[in-house]
């Protein structure tokens, strides 16, 4: 085959011509298919030979520039992606349905690269090539590439699922020195060697992972997590190019918000974070709210998917305006407290400024964003009030819906300069009158894109059982906890090298809720449990026992703390009888008849604390569990000493009542903690010598 541009000849199955390195092959626009020299028609799909484009990068040959054209040698990221095995692919499918699985490809990467400010210069067959640095540079060109590449991947798996196939991307990204022709529209635009080496760069990436060269990994560090992906040897190259692979993105742009604490890889939500950062698009362009109510138990990682929108928002091109509050769970006084925290941060305001400074910054921020004086004076006390400052209107204060309106009215001027992101945290603890400015801002502001996100747990329908209900604006997302194999994937991130029986004790434990993986590991670090070694970790102490960490030990006793006192209590008797129990068992420990307990059993079920087997085919069909095991124990470990020992009594007798031989082991266990619950006393040794006998006769029955 010769060359097209230099007319160099190469071997019949070249790609790249061996003097120029110019793409050689081609293919048709329509299907991909490879089309053979002389042809006038593709013979996959019939399209006219004329319509055909280079199936493999390479280095882009200018053509004579123009006089107006304007080049210039600059330092860019250049972007290659293509589709994995996309010509065996092609050639099971029916024309039409590559030509529409193209499409939609070509179309996913342009929006990505656009997204994050690049430029598709070429799409060649089913490769594509961005450039950023051109024709505006930017601090953090290369790491925007990275991103788009982290991104592009991953949605192209997402393309592949919905469309019923298996779909893998690979890219590679490379920063150096190019000639650049500022003027140029189309092909031409870039040239140089390191196109050609980013060409093969992502030829040897692992389908489904970016490749990064040194420079560019240097460049984006800050916000991007590598490994070392060794030196490759790329056709063309005479020295071997080390390279990195790009794994996840782990702050804001720059390296902002890089925690420096342990930090588990993101896994199990990608389809939640898709629908987040669509959903927030979408706002943006319709120009309209929108409020996405992210509900999960506590842990079970609503802050986690915030963190990663806003990672991706800092990234993208399109201009957003994040806000963030927390309601907080006590205090008077505090019924807007989220939202004061969102203008203050706006504002620039520290929590510890005097009132003259955050007076001077407050008029700073309405003059920057509500160019009217009239309507700054308008809004003024308002915003004031808002946050707690004193305001020179000595009349009567004023009405709910004129605050509201002042605060929306804000809002919708900051709007007018890019989409508005209002994170509310803990919505569950919110005040009834920061859930009424919600609705007002989703009905008053209908012609502004303002993206509310809040993140709350299941008792917010108690505050407002209503909530969302006939919102056309409203999208609701609920969190289940993660399946085994994204827990798996959570904790080898985070603890490369984790022994087999404790990965499999501490996913027992955590059932599901990342949070309670990652706090245990935490623990087991700071006891020394855990150590470094050659890269991963090995224990150095006992991993049978695995207490609850401090940090979730408190985590659960302050969602116990808030229940009412009767369900509480409720709650600690069940402990007594382990993950889980029946009706019956519990209203023998407890003193009460089933029917008292059958409502109080629905509301913790509602409150996601416990959870009702109902499925015909189980053998505890009827029975009560824990949600997790750890919320048992916490439960139980709140229990006094002599309380215990009564009810682990009480739940003796009831394993006696049923004079089932094969519950000897649990009956015996429940005389041998009641037993340990209190062991003084003439009641301790009485009890002692229970458990002896029922021990003994466990013994004889598994003998």
């Amino acid at each position: 085959m010769n060359c097209p541009s230099c007319g160099t000849a190469n071997d019949p199955d070249a790609r790249f011509c061996k003097e120029c390195g110019a793409g050689l092959a081609v293919s048709c626009a329509a299907c991909g298919a490879a089309l053979p020299p002389g042809g006038k028609f593709c013979s996959a799909c019939g399209t006219p030979v004329a319509s055909v484009t280079r199936a493999a990068p390479g280095p882009t040959v200018p053509e004579p520039a123009s006089a107006s054209a304007s080049a210039e040698r600059r330092v860019v990221s250049v972007l290659f992606a293509d589709l994995v095995g996309f010509t065996t692919l092609a050639e099971t499918r029916d024309a039409e349905e590559t030509r529409e699985l193209l499409t939609a490809y070509f179309e996913t990467a342009r929006r990505l690269v656009e997204r994050y400010g690049g430029t598709v210069e070429k799409f060649i067959g089913d490769a594509v090539m961005a450039v950023w640095g051109t024709p505006i540079a930017h601090e953090d060109d290369a790491e925007r590439a990275v991103r788009s590449g982290l991104e592009l991947v991953e949605a192209i798996a997402a393309l592949g699922t919905e469309s019923g196939i298996e779909l893998a991307a690979r890219a590679g990204v490379l920063t150096g020195e190019a000639a650049v022709n500022l003027d140029a529209m189309g092909q031409g635009m870039v040239a140089g060697d390191m196109v050609n080496t980013a060409a093969r760069l992502q030829s040897v990436a692992p389908a489904g992972s970016v490749l990064v060269g040194d420079r560019t990994r240097l460049a984006s560090a800050g916000a991007i997590a590598y490994e070392p992906a060794g030196e490759q040897l790329l056709k063309g190259k005479a020295a071997p190019v080390a390279a990195w692979r790009a794994l996840r993105v782990v702050a804001r742009v720059g390296g902002a918000g890089r925690s420096e604490t342990l930090e588990p890889p993101f896994v199990g939500r990608q389809g939640e974070l898709r629908m987040l950062k669509d959903l927030f698009h979408g706002v943006g362009e319709e120009r309209r709210p929108r409020l996405v109510s992210v509900i999960g138990q506590a842990g079970i990682g609503k802050s986690r998917l915030a963190w990663e929108l806003q990672k991706y928002l800092d990234g993208v091109k399109e201009v957003a305006y994040w806000h963030q509050g927390r309601c907080p769970a006590y205090g008077e006084g505090v019924s807007f407290w989220a939202l004061s925290e969102m203008v203050r941060q706006r504002a620039k305001i520290a929590e510890g400024d005097d009132p003259e400074t955050a007076t001077e910054r407050l008029h700073a921020m309405l003059a920057d964003f509500v160019p009217d004086e009239a309507e700054r004076r308008w809004l003024e006390p308002a915003v004031r009030e808002l946050l707690g400052l004193e305001t020179d209107d000595r009349g009567q204060a004023a009405s709910a819906e004129t605050l509201f309106a002042a605060w929306r009215t804000l809002f919708e001027r900051i709007a007018a300069r890019g989409t508005v992101i209002l994170l509310i945290e803990d919505l569950h603890w919110a005040d009834p009158g920061l859930l009424d400015f919600i609705e007002h801002l989703l009905e008053y502001s209908r012609n502004h894109p303002i993206y509310i996100l809040s993140l709350a747990r299941p008792e917010l329908f108690e505050r407002r059982p209503d909530w969302g209900a006939g919102w056309r604006n409203l999208t609701s997302m609920g969190l289940d906890p993660l399946p085994d194999a994204a827990m798996r994937e959570l904790l080898e991130g985070l603890v490369p090298g984790l022994p087999a029986a404790a990965m499999g004790r501490i996913l027992d434990r955590a059932e599901g809720v990342p949070l309670y993986a990652v706090e245990t590991v935490r623990m087991l670090l700071a006891d020394g449990r855990l150590e470094p070694a050659d890269g991963a970790f090995r224990p150095t102490g006992d991993l049978t026992d695995l207490a609850v960490p401090e940090t979730l030990h408190a985590l659960v006793a302050s969602r116990l703390d808030g229940l009412p006192p009767a369900l509480r209590t409720l709650v600690q008797e069940a402990s007594v009888l382990g993950k889980t129990f029946s009706l019956q068992a519990l209203a023998d420990v407890t003193g009460r008849e089933t029917g008292e307990l059958a409502g109080p059993l629905r509301e913790l079920v509602r409150r996601e604390l416990l959870t009702l087997d109902a499925d015909p085919r189980s053998p505890e069909r009827g029975h009560y569990g824990f949600v997790q095991s750890v919320i048992r124990e916490v439960a139980y470990g709140m229990l006094a000493r002599r309380e215990r020992r009564r009810l682990h009594l009480a739940a003796a007798r009831h394993f006696e009542s049923l004079g089932d031989d094969e519950l000897s082991g649990v009956l015996a266990g429940h005389y041998l903690d009641a037993w340990r619950a209190r062991p003084e006393g003439p009641e301790g040794a009485g009890v002692a010598t229970q458990a002896r006998l029922a021990l003994r006769a466990a013994a004889d029955r598994a003998g």
